[in-house]
């Protein structure tokens, strides 16, 4: 989904040979992957390289060798049209909602899961490959792909003429983050097996000859009840509800109040007015390699890499990156103030990054997935990210989708495996014709072929084929890598 006069990606493939120090285990050479560098990138690109196990920090693009990597790492992703909070995720938002409207909050350290939360990619800093590669910009802008037809099926003139690319910055405001009360309920009295009960004495407890206490929580159902059904009442415009129509608004109103809260009923709600604090959050573009583009059925937003920077009485205590691609919101990083670790802003941010996920959905329909990174069953520290479900897990030889619950049983026999367990599945995406990779060379866009007859030197087909099958055809279609 390239937006119309976009520029193509531009990588520069680096292969994976050598071991480098895992973040994960400690290994000092055990983490092996293939690199390239991006020095541009569209976002439909980019998703359909992370649907086959490649990720991006910054703007090295990386993708683990399974097999052979001390520490595999599966792409996994959460299914955020029918996320399913759990019972911690509860507590992690109720918490947060306590401490906003009320400042009341136990500091205790958080154990559901490590601090770097989803945004494990924090490791990737120890790669080899850590600043831009030796190729000048002017070898790489001065193309346009209006001229590259011209050398698609035989060496002929290069054609080239200069494309400006202008980087725009935009910041876009975001409603204030709400909460209201959550007052705890208390807890029900025990109720004797006796029908009759004598007053107690002094000092020994609730006088049982009276009614049972009710729960705060049913108090204020009930209030919402009769304030909705009041209302209801209201819009019907002076006409007389028979008896019946009244029992229905009120079953009805008790069928809406007694189902499961989602999300959005812990995210986005109402702040007190008394509220302790005030919590903010905005959304702007950030630098990255993925070019920001605008479609008319995509979110308002656009696509791209964004910050998103949580301000709490106008101090920012976090910023967590992401990439908003055609089919999922990707999370990046998630920098935060260690002083507001009692928050268990990992597990924050992550629930709020799926809300957000949910909210686009309904401007772009085919957005509907949350990426965490990835999932390493072989760091306990790292399983935290299956308690996001319903969640999938990528397969690293067929490119499948399988439910995580399938996954555990093997992952616990074997640290890589085959999640697919179909046996006639095969990689889809596999590449066909070598020939069709296309290829920058001297600002010229060509098709391998093509590159092939011209290159003067030692073959580099060996690396090309590589390159090919890990990026799949389509991408290597569509991406320009380049050759010196």
């Amino acid at each position: 989904m390239a937006a119309a006069g976009s520029s193509p990606s531009i990588v520069e493939y680096f292969g994976g040979e050598d071991g480098y120090r895992c973040g994960y285990c400690k290994n000092e050479s055990g983490n092996l992957s293939h690199g390239m560098w991006a020095h541009s990138m569209t976002v439909q690109d980019y998703q359909d390289l992370i649907d086959r196990g490649w990720r991006r920090s910054g703007k090295y693009v990386y993708k683990p060798i399974m097999n052979q990597t001390c520490c595999p790492q599966y792409t996994i992703r959460c299914q955020a049209l029918h996320f399913q909070t759990s019972k911690s995720h509860k507590k992690v938002l109720k918490k947060m909602l306590k401490f906003i409207s009320k400042g009341d909050v136990s500091k205790v350290a958080s154990e559901e899961e490590p601090m770097d939360s989803h945004i494990e990619d924090v490791v990737t800093c120890d790669f080899a490959y850590k600043s831009e590669s030796h190729v000048s910009q002017s070898e790489l802008t001065p193309l346009s792909v209006d001229h590259t037809e011209r050398v698609e099926n035989e060496d002929k003139g290069t054609g080239e003429t200069k494309e400006e690319v202008s980087e725009q910055k935009v910041e876009s405001g975001s409603p204030q983050i709400s909460a209201d009360k959550d007052t705890p309920a208390p807890g029900e009295p025990s109720h004797s097996a006796k029908t009759v009960h004598a007053p107690p004495k002094p000092g020994k407890g609730a006088d049982l000859s009276k009614p049972p206490c009710r729960k705060a929580k049913d108090i204020r159902k009930e209030r919402k009840l009769q304030k909705l059904l009041q209302n209801q009442m209201c819009t019907l415009e002076g006409s007389q509800l028979q008896a019946g129509d009244q029992v229905l608004l009120l079953q009805n109103s008790k069928s809406k109040t007694n189902q499961p809260k989602t999300i959005e009923d812990f995210v986005f709600v109402s702040l007190p007015d008394d509220a302790r604090h005030k919590l903010e959050f905005t959304r702007f573009l950030c630098d990255s390699p993925l070019e920001a583009e605008n479609a008319p059925n995509g979110p308002e937003c656009g696509y791209g890499s964004f910050h998103q920077q949580y301000w709490l009485d106008g101090k920012i205590i976090a910023v967590g990156v992401i990439d908003i691609l055609p089919y999922c919101v990707s999370s990046v990083y998630l920098y935060y103030d260690p002083d507001y670790s009692f928050l268990s802003l990992g597990v924050y941010s992550a629930l709020r990054e799926i809300a957000f996920t949910r909210q686009l959905h309904e401007k772009a329909p085919d957005l509907c997935f949350y990426y965490m990174g990835f999932y390493i069953h072989s760091c306990p520290k790292m399983r935290y990210k299956g308690q996001y479900r319903p969640s999938d897990l990528l397969c690293p030889e067929t490119y499948a989708w399988t439910p995580i619950e399938q996954c555990l049983p093997l992952l616990e026999h074997s640290k890589y495996c085959r999640l697919n367990q179909d046996v006639k599945a095969v990689d889809e995406g596999c590449v066909k014709e070598l020939g069709r990779v296309r290829v920058l060379h001297k600002r010229t866009v060509m098709p391998y072929s093509v590159y092939k007859k011209r290159r003067k030197g030692p073959s580099d087909e060996a690396s090309v084929q590589q390159y090919a099958s890990l990026v799949g055809q389509t991408c290597s279609e569509r991406m320009l890598l380049f050759r010196s």
